[in-house]
C-alpha cells in the first residue's frame, strides 16, 4: 500500500539529511579544504553504496541498469555533483556564504522550468503558491541571519562572477534532479544514486588530475577528525540524502521536491540555536513561518 505524500515526505527527509551534511562538511572543509572534501565524500559514498547494494539487492554494483539509465544518471551525476557543487563551493569563496546560499533558493523555480521543458511536468496553482512561499521564507531567513553576520566573514563585494557561480550551483542542482528522474524511471533509487556518485567521482578525478591536487588529498588522509566529519557528511549527503531525493522525485514532481528540499536553511535554525552557535533574530523566525506555510500548501 503506497504511503500518502511519500514524495513530499522523502523530500523533507532529504532536507533534514542535508542539515547534518552542511554541519559536517563545514567542519571538514575548515581543516582540509572544500574541494578535497568534495572528492572524499564521493569516494566514501561509493563504499557505503556498495555495502547497501550488497545487503539490499545482492549485488555490489548497479550492473542491472539499462543503457538508458546509465547514460542519463551518469550525466545527472556530472551535472549535479561535479558542475553544480563546484560552482556552489567556489561561490562560497567569491560571493560569500550568505549570498551563495541565497542564490540556491533559485533551484526550485529553475527545476520547475527544466522539469516542464524536459519532462512535461506541470504544477497546480496551489503548488506554485506553496513553492513561492517556501522560497520567499527561506530567502528571508537567510538574509536575516546574514544581517547579524560580521562583515569580515562575507566576501569583499558582490561580483558578476560570483553571481554567475551561484546561479550555476542552482542550475546544476535543478538540471541534475530532472535528468535523474529522466534516467531513473522505475529503477531502484539507491542503485540510481550509485551511478550518479560514480559519474561524479570520475569528474572529480579528472579535475584533480588537471589541477595536480592529489598531493593535497594524500595529506588530508592523515587528518582523522576531518575524515570523520567527511564520513558523516557522506552518509547523510551523497549516500542517504541523494537517495531520498530520488525517492522524492519518483512520487512527486521535481518542482515540488526541489521546493521542499530547499528548506534546509530553515531546518538548520533550531540546530544552530541549540548548539549555541548563533542567535536567530525575529526575521529569521518569521521567514521560517512563511516557509512552513509554503510546505503545508505543497502537502495539500
Amino acid at each position: 500500500m503506497p504511503i500518502a505524500h511519500a514524495g513530499e515526505l522523502a523530500a523533507l527527509a532529504t532536507a533534514s539529511c542535508w542539515v547534518a551534511t552542511a554541519l559536517a562538511f563545514e567542519a571538514a572543509g575548515r581543516r582540509i579544504g572544500s574541494l578535497t572534501v568534495n572528492l572524499l565524500r564521493l569516494l566514501i559514498a561509493i563504499a557505503l553504496g556498495a555495502l547497501a547494494a550488497w545487503w539490499l539487492r545482492g549485488q555490489v554494483l548497479p550492473l542491472d541498469a539499462t543503457a538508458h539509465a546509465w547514460g542519463w544518471l551518469a550525466l545527472s551525476g556530472l551535472v549535479g555533483f561535479t558542475f553544480g557543487d563546484l560552482c556552489l563551493f567556489r561561490a562560497f569563496v567569491v560571493l560569500g556564504p550568505r549570498l551563495s546560499t541565497l542564490m540556491m533558493a533559485l533551484a526550485p523555480p529553475l527545476t520547475v522550468v527544466v522539469g516542464w521543458s524536459v519532462l512535461g511536468e506541470t504544477m497546480s496553482g496551489r503548488d506554485l503558491l506553496g513553492m513561492t512561499l517556501t522560497v520567499v521564507g527561506v530567502a528571508w531567513a537567510i538574509l536575516d541571519r546574514g544581517a547579524a553576520t560580521p562583515a569580515a566573514k562575507e566576501a569583499p563585494r558582490t561580483t558578476l562572477w560570483g553571481v554567475a557561480l551561484g546561479f550555476g550551483g542552482a542550475l546544476g542542482q535543478a538540471v541534475g534532479l530532472v535528468l535523474s528522474k529522466l534516467g531513473m524511471g522505475d529503477y531502484d533509487p539507491f542503485a540510481a544514486t550509485q551511478i550518479r556518485v560514480l559519474a561524479g567521482t570520475v569528474g572529480y578525478v579528472v579535475l584533480f588530475t588537471l589541477l595536480r591536487r592529489w598531493r593535497q588529498v594524500g595529506r588530508s588522509l592523515g587528518d582523522r577528525r576531518a575524515l570523520a566529519f567527511t564520513s558523516v557528511g557522506a552518509f547523510f549527503g551523497p549516500f542517504l540524502g541523494v537517495s531520498l531525493s530520488l525517492v522524492a522525485i519518483r512520487y512527486t514532481t521535481t518542482g515540488v521536491a526541489a521546493s521542499l528540499m530547499a528548506t534546509t536553511p530553515i531546518l538548520i535554525i533550531p540546530v544552530v540555536v541549540l548548539l549555541g552557535r548563533e542567535r536567530v533574530r525575529l526575521g529569521g523566525w518569521l521567514g521560517a513561518v512563511v516557509a512552513v506555510a509554503g510546505v503545508v500548501l505543497l502537502f495539500g
